[in-house]
């Protein structure tokens, strides 16, 4: 029996699979367990750890924390890394295509040359 040929699958990797998203799941959850112990237990010896104990109060401070972290950084790395070309392929592409001026005698420069273009326009 012949294999049946998939369709409506997207041709190129997703997101999912370029890992942008689960490498800023993977550093969200780094940082937010970070906080989540450094804020739970400051409030742990601040107003004590109440009826369920120290353990179970700053683990869920900290698995709070990672999961809100890790959501929020998986969405911006995939917003931030939405294009064609790898990041630092875009960085260099954006950088060489730049309208910015360099230095003041590169703007100088350049607006002289466009004032010396309108008076051709004009005088013609």
């Amino acid at each position: 029996m012949p294999a049946v040929p998939q369709q409506g699958h997207p041709a190129g990797l997703t997101v999912w699979q370029k890992h942008y998203a689960r490498m800023g799941a993977m550093m969200g959850a780094g940082v937010g367990l970070t906080m989540g112990f450094l804020f739970g237990s400051y409030s742990i010896l601040r107003g004590g750890a109440g009826p369920r104990g120290i353990l179970p109060t700053l683990s869920q401070y900290m698995l709070g924390s990672a999961a809100t972290f890790s959501f929020f950084l998986a969405i911006g790395s995939v917003i931030r890394n939405d294009g064609e070309l790898p990041p630092h392929l875009e960085a260099a592409r954006m950088q060489l295509a730049s309208p910015i001026m360099r230095t003041r005698a590169d703007g100088l420069s350049n607006m002289r040359l466009q004032w010396a273009l309108e008076k051709q326009r004009r005088a013609s």
